[in-house]
């Protein structure tokens, strides 16, 4: 599960794995064996994929079927654009 979770993730966002390796500082051959479930990445590397993704260890790991959307820093006039666009997006 988790290893198709990397793998979507990052397909989904039109990223190698060698690019995905380079914003982790890892090699490349870590993706790959992440993604073909050969090893799995440590507790340190799964948060720092959960926030290169930007969802929680928990969508991640499965135990959580929705994604979260970091709004920090946003002004509560933004936020609600985002939610509006969102909306938007879902009836499409």
């Amino acid at each position: 599960m988790l290893n198709q979770q990397i793998r979507s993730l990052r397909l989904s966002r039109k990223m190698s794995q060698v690019e995905l390796a380079k914003l982790l500082n890892v090699s490349k051959q870590s993706v790959s064996n992440w993604e073909n479930d050969n090893i799995l990445p440590s507790i340190e590397m799964l948060v720092k994929l959960a926030g290169v993704f930007s969802v929680t260890t928990d969508f991640l790991l499965g135990l959580e079927s929705g994604s979260s959307l970091d709004v920090t820093g946003l002004s509560d006039e933004a936020v609600a654009h985002l939610r509006l666009l969102i909306d938007d997006l879902r009836r499409q």
